[in-house]
């Protein structure tokens, strides 16, 4: 997606905190200004990111984290060692919180889709010293009913056995979300109509979603259950409300910016072509230098 794009070197590194080691990607990492702090998406990890990385990392410093149970981070734990069987989100915030922390992170922007911005709202909730912006970027408000339904069906856990079927029920997931919303309700009135990513792309993230096979549903579920309607209006930190054009979300994209009438809101391009990555990018760029 970058190759007709200069972009920044993007190198990858661990830090530990209690439950184990938690990956995790960055760029431009002598940058003296305020760091940006970038968590993804559910399934998958910061690999997807990476197009945003090598963009925003061009003029800033850049880390991006894989949340704990996703791509090459430590699954979730308690403090004690047991999985947790369904924590809230904002245990996946304070973890985060605690990985910035072992790597000497004070003051940052914050950037999250989906998964992601769920775990941000609750860091810029709880840390707003830490956090000085905050970009939401692509975020549900399902209904009661939605969420039932979303919980019992969109990301169940993953067998493992020795038929394998483990990797046909992944590549399929992946694939359907690109085709259906929700994935699991494969009919017309359910199609969407943006196409499958370019086959390398969908390899990727099928591959970082089979690498926490056991655990990938753990922070998804998490998501879904959070209720941020009370949250998104107490905010007190600089926030973006953005969603791209093209995102599932969008149809949440006007209640969502209701309910925090203190933020900024802004329709992406979003990251279908070169052109329109960068167009985002600098739209965020803007937001973030104030």
């Amino acid at each position: 997606m970058t190759s007709t794009i200069e972009t920044a070197r993007i190198r990858r590194g661990f830090c530990e905190i209690a439950e184990g080691q938690v990956h995790f990607r960055t760029a431009n990492p002598d940058s003296k200004g305020t760091p940006l702090v970038m968590l993804h998406a559910s399934p998958g990890s910061a690999k997807m990111l990476e197009p945003y990385i090598g963009l925003f990392g061009q003029a800033r410093r850049v880390i991006a984290l894989d949340t704990l149970g996703n791509g090459d981070s430590a699954a979730p734990a308690s403090l004690e060692g047991a999985q947790p069987e369904r924590p809230h989100i904002s245990y996946f915030a304070e973890a985060h919180v605690r990985a910035l922390d072992a790597l000497g992170i004070e003051q940052f922007d914050l950037y999250g889709s989906h998964t992601g911005a769920n775990i941000a709202c609750e860091i810029a909730r709880h840390r707003p010293d830490r956090v000085r912006r905050l970009v939401l970027d692509g975020i549900s408000l399902y209904t009661p009913e939605e969420r039932d339904d979303m919980l019992e069906h969109y990301a169940p856990g993953v067998e493992i056995d020795l038929n394998g079927s483990q990797f046909p029920w992944i590549w399929t997931f992946v694939r359907d979300v690109y085709l259906f919303w929700p994935w699991y309700r494969r009919s017309a009135k359910n199609v969407r109509t943006v196409g499958l990513p370019d086959p390398n792309e969908l390899h990727d993230k099928v591959v970082e979603v089979l690498k926490s096979a056991r655990t990938y549903h753990i922070p998804y579920q998490a998501a879904i259950a959070y209720e941020k309607e009370t949250v998104l209006g107490a905010i007190s930190v600089p926030m973006l409300i953005a969603c791209a054009k093209t995102d599932m979300f969008i149809e949440y994209f006007d209640r969502v910016c209701a309910l925090a009438p203190q933020a900024q809101s802004l329709i992406t391009p979003g990251t279908g072509s070169p052109e329109a990555l960068k167009k985002t990018v600098d739209l965020f760029s803007a937001f973030l230098d104030g």
